[in-house]
């Protein structure tokens, strides 16, 4: 955890250092503030050079601790700042593939509360640096008062260190489980949210969520963080044990001890007991220390885990400027054609604890992994396709590949015969606008969509939901619609972003009969007058004439190609 927290603050050691140092004076100027108590204690009576001294050092005290803790602020905030924005980064910037083989509860708990558990330990982090600075300061003290008696202390504190280690070993190692135990209640959450409707319908399966899965997860939760924290508390009585012992041998050593020095005995024993509030401090921190230990280990293993980026996908200012500074030689404007050459792609079989939906095609196959091709298929600018076949036969994998969403395992995604490599990849991927069959609905416009509002009124009145939703404060009034009006505010959207391909996986399939027949006789056949390039999935066999080309996917293999007009003509369709 150390090591990845000194990482993190090496673009803040300015403010790092200056907040460590004057926690550190604060500290050693609480201790000096105990020899000087104690001389004055000893002396009788308080002489003027010991009440400026006395003053000085609380001033120092003081000022150190106020700066210690805002500096120590800034850097904790900065620090969680830097973690939030570096996690959505490497997400927005990973390969689809990985994206969708982990589990999105997985992400959700990262981003909220292993941040907010680091975010805590931030906020402890200025006043467990003044208690350390303090022990230090008041060890050094005692040993210029009694070398002997700091010896008998030093091997009280190792004891009680050796133990709280071994503490906060065990302490972890259940935190750790607590916190996986925490990603199931996370799935548990969207069961009975996302599943309401099913679970109103089935009373067994109702009980045995909140019975077994949720009350189950939810009592493993707080049987492992109490045994944790019990742990911690066990020890932390152990430490007092030890603490109270080693006072009760400074006071038997003065009355058994003849000529033993009072005044050294009485510092000694006052400068223990002021020590064991810094210590138990420590002491009393160690598990938030410990949950902080897990969820850096765990926002790490998701770096670790997205690691894997594309070059300035995110970091570009503007992905438009990015897509035209490319030395590519393809024409982004006037491509004619893109293609699928000889291509393979097959999804590996992902570890039991992290299987997830990866995507219509890979769910439903066998564990060893779906395969797709070889595939090889040439789409004209302007032509309207329609990808057909049963389900799980590989038409959305084929379309992620197309849109340049997954790389091929082998063969070549091609743009009028040239090759589109790493560099191009997000330029090429601008081109299309995807409406996917578990897509994400989004209720902002972004700049450029906003200027268009009255395009965006056209296109809400055009499909039928102008009465329910409109655009204002650039973005939509509501999203809080039917299946099939979603779906039409979805398609305003890719209106709205003017790109010369449009995709859209089973857009028809929760629309009714009139607005589908709408669809595949109206709205396909106006954006071909425009040019668009329409890659459609559909089951729609009925209107599959609506179609420049069909092809029929098996098995992740286009086994039929049809050109309806054509097959019409020689009475074959």
């Amino acid at each position: 955890m150390f090591v990845q927290l000194l990482r993190l603050l090496r673009r803040l050691w300015p403010i790092t250092v200056l907040a460590t140092l004057m926690g550190a004076a604060s500290g050693v100027a609480t201790a000096a503030l105990l020899a000087v108590t104690n001389r004055t204690l000893q002396s009788g009576h308080a002489l003027p050079a010991l009440l400026w001294s006395f003053a000085g050092l609380c001033a120092i005290a003081l000022i150190g601790e106020v700066v210690s803790d805002i500096g120590n602020n800034i850097v904790g905030q900065r620090v969680i700042a830097m973690l939030r924005k570096d996690l959505s980064e490497r997400i927005l910037a990973a390969p689809i593939g990985q994206i969708e083989q982990f589990r999105s509860h997985r992400l959700v708990t990262a981003l909220n509360q292993d941040i907010d558990t680091i975010s805590g330990f931030s906020f402890l982090f200025s006043s467990l640096a003044i208690a350390t600075a303090t022990i230090l300061g008041c060890l050094g003290y005692l040993l210029v008062l009694s070398p002997v008696m700091l010896l008998v202390a030093l091997v009280a504190i190792a004891l009680g260190s050796v133990v709280q280690t071994l503490a906060r070993r065990a302490g972890i190692a259940r935190f750790g489980l607590a916190r996986a135990a925490e990603d199931r209640l996370q799935k548990h959450y969207r069961s009975i949210t996302e599943g309401a409707k099913e679970l109103r319908l089935n009373g067994p399966r109702r009980r045995f969520v909140y019975e077994h899965e949720l009350s189950g997860t939810i009592d493993d939760i707080r049987r492992l963080r109490v045994r944790a924290a019990n742990v911690f508390v066990s020890a932390n009585a152990f430490g007092s044990l030890l603490f109270f012992i080693v006072v009760g041998l400074m006071l038997a050593f003065q009355n058994g001890v003849a000529g033993a020095d009072r005044a050294v005995t009485t510092g000694f024993v006052l400068v223990l007991l002021y020590m064991k509030g810094p210590i138990q401090e420590i002491v009393g921190a160690l598990p938030v220390i410990g949950r902080a230990q897990v969820a850096f280990q765990r926002i790490a293993d998701l770096q670790a885990r997205f690691s894997t980026r594309e070059p300035a996908l995110v970091t570009a200012e503007n992905t438009q400027t990015a897509a035209k500074a490319t030395t590519s030689t393809i024409d982004w404007e006037n491509f004619t054609t893109i293609s699928l050459d000889h291509v393979h792609y097959r999804f590996a079989a992902p570890p039991a604890a992290d299987k997830e939906v990866a995507g219509n095609d890979a769910a439903n196959h066998a564990p060893g992994g779906f395969e797709l091709g070889p595939v090889d298929l040439t789409i004209a600018r302007g032509e309207t396709l329609f990808i057909v076949g049963e389900n799980g036969c590989g038409k959305t994998t084929l379309i992620k590949l197309l849109l340049g969403l997954y790389r091929p395992d082998a063969g070549r995604l091609c743009v009028d015969g040239q090759p589109v490599d790493d560099r191009d990849l997000d330029a090429y991927r601008q081109r299309f606008s995807a409406l996917f069959s578990d897509y994400y609905l989004f209720d902002t416009l972004i700049p450029g969509e906003a200027r268009l509002g009255a395009d965006a009124q056209r296109y809400l009145e055009r499909l039928e939901i102008a009465h329910k939703v409109q655009v204002r404060d650039g973005a939509f009034t509501t999203t809080d619609l039917s299946t099939g009006q979603r779906k039409r505010l979805a398609l305003v959207h890719a209106y709205l972003e003017q790109r010369p391909v449009m995709v859209l996986d089973e857009w028809a399939a929760d629309q009714d009969p009139t607005f589908r027949r709408i669809f595949y006789t109206e709205i396909l056949p106006d954006l071909k007058r425009q040019g668009k390039t329409l890659i459609v999935i559909s089951h729609d066999d009925r209107y599959f004439d609506a179609s420049d080309r069909y092809i029929r996917m098996e098995n992740g293999r286009i086994v039929e190609e049809v050109r309806p007009q054509r097959a019409a003509r020689t009475g074959t369709l």
